[in-house]
């Protein structure tokens, strides 16, 4: 279990305590029984199937990171989260149960209300108390509750790579040379090379190596 000082360095470090960094807490505590301790390289892999609160919780707890290059991010809006363990090839995919936790139809109007950005002081008062409370009954939940795990048959991603940079013939600016794209014999960049294709945004010409102005 996560002790309390651990919980406040998690929410010291995503900047709030919500309801999604309590999942990614539950999360990652079964990532830690399942596939074991904190990676310091790239020991462990992750892949998060979110870019949710709790992809903070995954980050710190786990030590799989976006900076190692051992955590990965596959945009398709779930509340799922795999792990690869490179020694023995053990991994799993921990999922959202379905009605796993029951929502605050309070919460989600108030919610709705500070988006739209028609909430008074005293209704964001409130939407925070319910926040914090929910969050705290995700804690306690039982994370084999509230999460399925399953266990993988498949390899780990690959090792992360270091590649060389490149200099963009139109913004002046470097990218990593696996991001690069070529348009009419130019290395751009990937925003420089969306504009050249938009007729509204044209690409400014600049040497390569010129200063930005």
């Amino acid at each position: 279990m996560i002790d309390e000082q651990t919980l406040d360095r998690v929410v010291e470090f995503h900047g709030h305590m919500c309801p999604g960094l309590a999942m990614g807490v539950q999360a990652a505590q079964i990532a830690l029984r399942e596939i074991g301790a904190h990676a310091k390289d790239e020991e462990v892999v992750g892949v998060v199937e979110t870019d949710m609160c709790g992809v903070d919780a995954i980050q710190f707890l786990t030590g799989c990171t976006f900076g190692k290059g051992n955590l990965i991010h596959r945009d398709w809006g779930k509340t799922a989260f795999s792990f690869f363990r490179r020694s023995d090839g053990r991994a799993v995919r921990i999922s959202l149960r379905p009605g796993a936790w029951e929502r605050d139809p309070e919460h989600q109007a108030l919610f709705a209300r500070i988006r739209s950005g028609q909430a008074t002081d005293g209704e964001r008062a409130r939407f925070q108390e319910l926040h914090v409370g929910l969050s705290h009954k995700v804690l306690a939940l039982d994370p084999d509750a509230l999460y399925t795990v399953e266990e993988l048959h498949a390899p780990p991603p690959g090792k992360a790579r270091i590649h060389a940079s490149v200099t963009c013939a139109a913004c002046g600016e470097e990218a990593m040379e696996t991001r690069m794209r070529r348009l009419d014999g130019r290395e751009l960049c990937q925003p420089c090379f969306d504009a050249a294709l938009s007729p509204e945004q044209p690409v400014p010409m600049r040497p390569p190596g010129s200063q930005r102005p």
